[in-house]
């Protein structure tokens, strides 16, 4: 029985193109930064026009275009090309049939209804593709079943059919056809292996020189880590430090006798997607027809001339020199595996260049990193002043302070940052290891507190307390101006190691505003928010007392008209205020009981007018409903009459009264004003 077994014996005997063996660059030049980006740099020899070669991985291809630069001092570049992405959406778009359509024969045939097609077999045929059926048959045994494919085809002899799994061959008639199907299947196997793309440089120029072309990509962080080994004095000044950098080769290629840079600096970098098609999205607008206008919405104008001169651009800048470009390059060469002694070797001769926003490490000798190695080079073997301190944040740990290193950098460079790792000998010469500590990036003449192990010689209590004092008091333009000064005090009660000094650094908290008032400023440092103040253990078991006072002045103001007697009470007796301003307060004290006792006085008068109108009122209701001229009425005409000589009385004391408060009033405005 013969079967079909692929979906390429579909499409006939198809020419699968194959791709040119690329002639790579070869790299010379590897410069790393800490930001993520790698430097690579490729040189060649070359004579007239040629054309260069560059192979890169798929990923890499947006940062290539977007960073590649080539330099010819005698030649110029005629231009750069490489083959489209392609991606299988694009590729089927214009095809009779989509991907799902080659998932098999009898899908494919099943899409391309009405194509003609040849079989060849014991039932050779040629006809048109009319249906493509699944049906299930039984086998010989009775119990298992196999799936067929039953095609029917429309001949010059009628319907015919035959079944795919028996087929010998099956060609299509349509060469066309059978060209775009093998496309298709080209497509399929190029988006599934080709993980690189080959870039043709064209060269433009004459004569024998040496062309160099470069690129950035992103890369693997190269880390930095030091090592501090602390001496068996603890009063030394110095201890040596070593510094170490671990580079991982992932870009897809060995580096063979490369010179390598690392450079430790936060570059602004973006990345673009230059290798992805896009679209412009345009506008529709209909179809003009006779009769109707369209015309464009005006936005206004300028002078030509003056728009003119505000669209030409400026000069560009001279061109800045390529990395590494004027350099003379050292043609030593490295064995793949040198020994540890040898790279150690290399450390002093590291060459440390200190930027402007980034610290440059040259290495001497030419370095071999296979691809999917790590290595690892020291960069720096020396003394560095390094001071032992006890280090105390009540965040970190409360009772205990923490073991901690003041180390200054008093090179030429700045350093990296990283993880220490802490040594310390004995006398006898022995180390041992005493902790981690993290390194922030280290300019020049900077200090860094390292801590990295807990003190538990040294026992901290800490207790806060704060409280609030008047200070001055004026008056001004009819207010009272107070100043307050509130006091936030941190007790330290320490007890150092019964046998030996320390210097003790306590991180307290800065307040905003506040002012740093014991102890004195000399001395302590700001970071992040937080004072460092150093204290003195002189050792001993005595319990050392440190006091930290910060102060703030806050200012109220009180307007006397409008403050009660209450508010000036507080302050007429406060003995941080002068002498006259507490005459003055307890002035406007009594000036403001004058006002109180004639506006008791007018509202009594109020009150006792109230009650008679309402008094009156009920009189008036009785007298609607008692007999004329009996004695009651003759009795309530009478009430009325004697309330209405007492309101006349009333309004007499009220009205002197209102001349009262006023005149009370008038006499505290006038005595507030003229305060201050």
């Amino acid at each position: 029985m013969h079967r079909i077994l692929s979906v390429i014996a579909l499409a006939g005997l198809l020419a699968f193109p194959t791709l040119a063996a690329a002639q790579e660059l070869a790299l010379k030049r590897v410069m790393l930064s800490s930001g993520g980006l790698g430097y690579f740099e490729y040189e060649a020899t070359i004579e007239g026009d040629a054309t260069l070669k560059l192979t890169v991985g798929l990923q890499q291809v947006d940062d290539v275009l977007k960073s590649l630069v080539v330099y010819d001092d005698k030649g110029g570049v005629g231009g750069l090309s490489l083959p489209g992405r392609e991606p299988l959406a694009q590729a089927f778009k214009d095809l009779p049939f989509d991907q799902e359509s080659l998932g098999s024969p009898a899908h494919l045939l099943s899409t391309l209804k009405g194509a003609q097609v040849t079989v060849g077999g014991s039932r050779s045929m040629t006809g048109r593709i009319v249906s493509v059926q699944e049906e299930t048959v039984a086998l010989g045994d009775g119990k298992a079943t196999t799936a067929r494919t039953r095609v029917t085809l429309l001949t010059d002899r009628g319907l015919q059919q035959f079944i795919l799994e028996d087929a010998e061959n099956l060609q299509f008639a349509d060469a066309s056809l059978r060209d775009k199907v093998g496309q298709a299947l080209l497509a399929i196997q190029t988006n599934r292996a080709k993980e690189a793309r080959t870039l043709d440089l064209a060269m433009r120029g004459e004569g024998r020189r040496t062309v160099r072309v470069a690129y950035i990509v992103e890369v693997p962080v190269w880390k930095a880590s030091y090592r501090l080994t602390l001496g068996a004095d603890p009063t030394a000044p110095r201890s040596g430090l070593q510094g170490w950098a671990t580079v991982e080769n992932l870009s897809g290629q060995d580096w063979k006798n490369v010179e390598l840079t690392l450079v430790s600096g936060r570059p602004v970098a973006f990345r673009q997607a230059l290798y992805n098609a896009y679209y412009v999205v345009r506008p529709e607008v209909p179809i003009e027809v006779a009769g109707r206008l369209m015309p464009g919405v005006d936005r206004g104008g300028v002078d030509a001339a003056r728009q003119r001169a505000k669209e030409v651009p400026p000069p560009p800048p001279a061109p800045a020199t390529a990395p590494m470009q004027n350099r003379r390059y050292q043609s030593e060469t490295a064995a793949a595996g040198r020994a540890p002694a040898e790279i150690a070797a290399a450390a002093d001769q590291v060459e440390a260049t200190d930027a402007a926003t980034q610290v440059v490490f040259k290495f001497p000798r030419a370095v071999t990193v296979d691809n999917g190695r790590t290595l690892s080079i020291p960069i720096i073997d020396r003394q560095v002043p390094a001071i032992r301190l006890a280090l105390y944040q009540a965040d970190a740990a409360s009772r205990n302070p923490l073991a901690a290193i003041r180390l200054t950098n008093d090179g030429d460079t700045g350093l990296p940052p990283g993880i220490i790792t802490l040594y310390e000998r004995d006398r006898a010469g022995a180390v041992a290891y005493v902790g981690d500590a993290r390194l922030s990036a280290f300019p020049i003449g900077e200090t860094r507190l390292l801590a990295y192990a807990l003190d538990e010689k040294i026992v901290v209590e800490r207790e806060a307390a704060q409280t609030d004092r008047l200070a001055t008091g004026t008056i001004a333009k009819g207010a009272l101006q107070v100043s307050r000064i509130a006091r936030q005090t941190t007790t330290y009660r320490v007890k150092g190691p019964a046998k030996e000094p320390r210097q003790l650094v306590v991180v307290q908290r800065r307040l905003p505003g506040w002012t740093l008032v014991n102890p004195d400023a000399k001395g302590v440092e700001l970071s992040e928010g937080n004072y460092r103040i150093p204290f003195q253990l002189p050792g001993g078991d005595k319990t050392q007392v440190f006091e930290v006072v910060q102060e703030q002045t806050q200012h109220q103001q009180l307007r006397l008209l409008d403050a009660s007697a209450d508010q000036i009470r507080i302050y007429v007796d406060a003995r941080e205020f002068d002498a006259r301003t507490r005459e003055a307060l307890t002035r406007v004290l009594q000036l403001q009981a004058t006002v109180a006792d004639a506006q008791r006085r007018l509202t009594q008068a109020d009150q006792e007018r109230q009650q008679i109108v309402q008094e009156q009122s009920r009189l008036r209701d009785n007298l609607a409903r008692v007999p004329a001229n009996s004695d009651l009425q003759r009795r309530y005409l009478a009430t009325l009459d004697r309330q209405e000589s007492e309101l006349e009385a009333i309004a007499k004391r009220r009205a002197e009264a209102d001349k009262a408060v006023e005149a009370a009033r008038e006499a505290l405005r006038s005595y507030v004003a003229q305060l201050g």
